[in-house]
């Protein structure tokens, strides 16, 4: 995976940026007194599982371990979150009525309401009712609110291939399903990489929310760490690293799948 002109140089004015906010923190602003030598042991650190263990490893700290955690409960909520997208986008082309009018409310209502709220409603209560751990509860609610984005550039994907395609597979004995998955579906994915990617960024950074019903992700860990060492600067810029890591990946992996379904072109 290679770096273009244009990522190098949004690189280069976020290491301006975070330069000139670290130099005013400590020069011209704020008296505070720095202790990054406790982050390196929050995120990796050389010891047993307990004090029995003569064997000191190279361990997880509570940073790794969150970062590890929002990175699980992201790609879960990725994969099904494409999976309900896609089907609820073909469903809001669908001719019948109710599958349309069904599809079109549950997107309007995911869309329309918060985060937070849907997070705290299947948690408390449909989690209470099928005994949903935190992270099964965490995730449902991040694919369920994925999902109606997704459908949404799912069905503008869709209806952005002309029509004549669909009609040209008809007429070659291809069924609806057949034609969807072999003529449609294909190339409308290449036109909406990009707002699925932007999507999936999105996702990724309203995971924190997940913090609130006690998952131990990446902000949960942060609060904790805090909460402890009272090294609320160093330990929340590293948690915002740590999400930049996250964000600035898929980013780029998106931008290298774009180039070569371009090549492919």
């Amino acid at each position: 995976m290679t770096f273009n002109k244009r990522s190098i140089i949004s690189l280069c004015i976020l290491a301006i940026i975070l330069a000139a906010v670290y130099y005013f923190f400590t020069i011209r602003g704020l008296t505070y007194i720095w202790h990054w030598e406790a982050i390196p042991g929050m995120l990796f650190y050389h010891g047993g599982k307990s004090s029995a263990d003569a064997v000191p490893r190279l361990r997880m700290g509570v940073l790794m371990i969150g970062f590890m955690m929002t990175l699980k409960i992201s790609i879960v909520s990725t994969v099904f979150g494409i999976i309900i997208g896609t089907v609820v986008g073909i469903c809001r082309l669908s001719k019948e009525p109710v599958t349309r009018g069904l599809s079109a409310a549950y997107v309007e209502l995911i869309r329309n309401t918060p985060l937070l709220v849907q997070i705290f409603i299947i948690y408390f209560f449909v989690g209470s009712m099928l005994r949903l751990s935190a992270f099964t509860a965490g995730a449902a609610a991040l694919s369920i609110f994925a999902g109606a984005y997704v459908a949404e550039i799912v069905r503008a994907g869709i209806q952005s291939i002309h029509k004549g395609q669909m009609e040209a597979s008809r007429s070659l004995g291809m069924t609806y399903a057949q034609a969807m998955r072999h003529i449609i579906l294909p190339q409308a994915f290449k036109r909406i990489i990009p707002p699925l990617a932007g999507q999936f960024i999105s996702l990724i950074k309203d995971s924190s929310l997940v913090s609130v019903i006690a998952l131990a992700d990446l902000t949960y860990q942060g609060w904790q760490a805090v909460a402890r060492t009272y090294h609320s600067f160093e330990i929340y810029f590293t948690v915002a690293f740590l999400y930049l890591i996250m964000t600035f990946t898929l980013s780029m992996a998106t931008q290298y799948v774009e180039r070569r379904l371009a090549i492919s072109d």
